[in-house]
């Protein structure tokens, strides 16, 4: 499992503050604002794959 970056806050303006922040970081939106069940907001961002997929559509590419 990849590494994970979580937000959480008390309003959803806060939340997509923090996100924006990360993503200001290099980091790709993994799960947008949303609110939790307990009243919570929360946002995830997580690093970009290294490397692209191939055209096809599967696995990794290689450079060359």
């Amino acid at each position: 499992m990849g590494q994970r970056f979580t937000v959480q806050a008390d309003t959803e303006r806060e939340c997509a503050a923090g996100l924006q922040l990360l993503l200001s970081l290099g980091l790709q939106v993994g799960m947008p604002p949303r609110l939790l069940t307990d009243g919570r907001w929360m946002a995830r961002a997580m690093p970009g794959m290294a490397k692209a997929p191939t055209s096809d559509g599967r696995g990794l590419s290689t450079a060359g």
